[in-house]
């Protein structure tokens, strides 16, 4: 066989196997983001009860609890980053990833200390390769995060908010990942976490809503300190199952594309591989007649 015929062979069995592993992706990419979505639905209750808990203690006592007060002349910003774990997701870790330099640059420009906390393998190898320091990172359940590590990383940001600024602590927090609009639509998306500032999932009561009367037990100082560092940590886990349902649209979609450019790579290679084969007969063919054109010269002329 030829050598450009075995290459092209080679080359078109190769492609062939690239398309069934990215079909393969696309497929459980395809099934996970199903459950994905599902995860942050039913997530979505318990956030929304856990928030109107904090909003009426913040709204009905006139506590001044650490985590929801404003610090004078913030000096140190903590930004977590949540990234993938793993790539063939498109621009999905590349755009948080922007985003998140994007936050950085501002408030530089406001005079602040950055303190970098990332989730993700995609993040942590980006911070690496960059040799800049990371106060601490997660990796490992990027596409299926859990609460108990939305509770670890919770921790960590309130101790670090909770710690004096000059033994290393910091005056604010900010979230960057990835808001799940639609299969269509993922945006890369900041909130700030701490100070607290309570978020409605829903629309906000307006003045005209009749609200119950409260009391609260013991104080509404230790209710406060038992449910901000839920409120906090459910806030983070809404974040990361976002980010989850982003990351696994983004798969889908990239997979989808490099199927489909698999597809059109394997037809056209179809095509070259035809000519070559049509080229090769022809030539047979054209040697063939040649030799016995030849033969009949010489025994002609032998005659």
């Amino acid at each position: 066989m030829p050598a450009n015929l075995r290459e092209l062979r080679d080359r078109k069995a190769s492609v062939t196997t690239i398309k069934k592993l990215t079909r393969a992706m696309e497929l459980i990419a395809a099934s996970r983001i199903v459950k994905a979505q599902q995860r942050a639905a039913a997530a979505g209750p318990y956030a929304r009860e856990l928030t109107r808990a904090v909003s009426a203690v913040a709204t009905f006592s006139n506590v001044d609890h650490p985590l929801t007060t404003e610090k004078e002349n913030p000096r140190r910003a903590a930004v977590l980053l949540i990234t993938s774990d793993r790539g063939q997701a498109g621009a999905y870790s590349a755009n948080v990833i922007r985003e998140g330099e994007r936050l950085q640059q501002m408030l530089r420009e406001d005079e602040k200390e950055i303190v970098s906390f990332v989730s993700g393998r995609k993040g942590i190898a980006y911070y690496t390769f960059r040799q800049r320091q990371v106060a601490q990172s997660w990796g490992g359940d990027s596409d299926n995060p859990s609460f108990a590590r939305a509770r670890e990383i919770a921790d960590a940001l309130i101790e670090a908010f909770l710690t004096p600024t000059e033994e290393g602590g910091v005056d604010e927090i900010h979230i960057v990942f990835t808001r799940f609009v639609s299969m269509l639509t993922q945006r890369a998306d900041v909130i700030r976490l701490l100070p607290l500032e309570v978020v409605e999932g829903e629309e906000a009561p307006t003045a005209d809503d009749v609200l119950p009367l409260y009391e609260f037990e013991p104080s509404a100082e230790e209710v406060l300190d038992g449910l901000l560092p839920k409120y906090v940590a459910s806030r983070i886990h809404w974040c990361m199952l976002q980010a989850a349902a982003s990351e696994l649209a983004n798969r889908q979609r990239a997979m989808k594309s490099a199927t489909d450019n698999a597809q059109d790579l394997i037809e056209k290679l179809t095509r070259d591989l035809n000519q070559a084969r049509q080229a090769q007969i022809t030539q047979e063919i054209s040697e063939i007649v040649g030799g016995a054109s030849a033969l009949a010269d010489a025994n002609a002329g032998s005659e």
